[in-house]
């Protein structure tokens, strides 16, 4: 599978300069510490994700209309047709634990580009990410692991760790008062790192992305799911696929001079230029069990020519720890996922 050859070796790359540049060190954190605790906090699950370890896979293909070529040189935005691979997925480290509402959802996307480029990226349904740093995604994993007395979160344990970060406290806030759909199908994915478009004359921009749903939104239910419907929200994502393509549009939003590309807690301005530059389709699912993009691992510094990191340091801890989570996963053997292939059929 060509897919999973490049991915080893880019994320290995990446997941070395990460470590040599500086944000883990052998003092505090490390790819290795950072996998370990998701393991600690979420239970061992060989052969799964260390993170969105539940989900769904995908293809289809994403049409550009040309009109993201003044932006970035990147051969996705010329005009025309790319395959894409990529899943669904809910936060957190548990593959078999039941689907819930408000459980952040992502969407990972592979583009493939001509000439061997790829483009991958991991989005959520969340207008901004919950931390800044490394560190703080790691204390608060810790701060919102379950107690074994009570099989619950501690308050006292998250309060304290909100009272030392309260860029995450203001994010959460956010996060809360933003409206929540009714699933995966029309959902709004967030890139919530800032990237760079060069285009072909060297120009440089700050931006961001979303995939904005076609399908129309719906609030989320306040009806409770049946007890034995643990997998509802796959399943009307698998439904809603095999009744017809599911699309989504590309909008690239352009940052301005000023505008944090180091946070992912802050939000751009609304009034920020935003740019259609194409549609992705997806029109088929299938159980990870089978499907190429189990043995994807997507690394947002898998970047074409034409986009580039910025100085967020969120994004080479994400390479090196994913790094290191597909690097135990594909050593290890692996159950059958709790979204099987008997459910994706038709």
């Amino acid at each position: 599978m060509r897919f999973t050859a490049i991915g080893v070796v880019i994320a290995g790359i990446v997941g070395l300069f990460a470590y040599a540049g500086g944000w883990l060190t052998p003092r505090s954190l490390s790819p290795a510490s950072m996998i370990n605790t998701f393991e600690q906090v979420n239970g061992q699950h060989p052969g799964f994700r260390r993170n969105h370890a539940k989900g769904v896979c995908v293809s289809g293909y994403f049409e550009s209309n040309g009109r993201g070529v003044a932006l970035s040189k990147a051969s996705v935005f010329l005009p025309g047709r790319v395959p894409i691979i990529g899943r669904f997925a809910l936060a957190g480290g548990q593959p078999y634990f039941a689907d819930a509402p408000h459980t952040v959802r992502s969407m990972a996307i592979l583009f493939e580009l001509p000439d061997g480029e790829e483009w991958r990226t991991g989005i959520n349904n969340t207008p901004v990410f919950s931390v800044n740093t490394p560190q703080g995604f790691h204390d608060q994993l810790l701060a919102s692991a379950s107690d074994p007395a009570t099989g619950k979160p501690d308050p006292a344990r998250m309060n304290d760790f909100l009272a030392k970060h309260p860029e995450t406290a203001k994010a959460m806030q956010l996060i809360r008062s933003h409206p929540v759909s009714s699933g995966f199908e029309n959902s709004t994915y967030n890139s919530l790192n800032a990237f760079r478009f060069i285009n072909a004359g060297g120009a440089v921009v700050p931006v961001r992305w979303a995939m904005l749903p076609v399908q129309p939104f719906e609030p989320i239910s306040t009806a409770p799911s049946r007890p034995d419907d643990r997998n509802y929200l796959f399943d009307v994502l698998i439904a809603s696929i095999h009744s017809h393509p599911l699309e989504w549009h590309l909008v690239i939003s352009v940052g301005q001079p000023g505008d944090p590309t180091n946070d992912a807690t802050l939000p751009w301005p609304p009034d920020r230029q935003q740019i259609d530059v194409g549609t992705l389709t997806i029109d088929h699912v299938e159980s990870e069990d089978i499907n190429p993009a189990r043995d994807i691992n997507f690394d947002p510094l898998v970047l074409p020519n034409g986009i580039a990191a910025s100085d967020d340091p969120l994004l080479s801890a994400r390479s090196a720890a994913y790094s290191e989570s597909f690097t135990r996963r594909e050593g290890e053997h692996k159950d059958p996922s709790l979204v099987s292939t008997a459910e994706t059929e038709k």
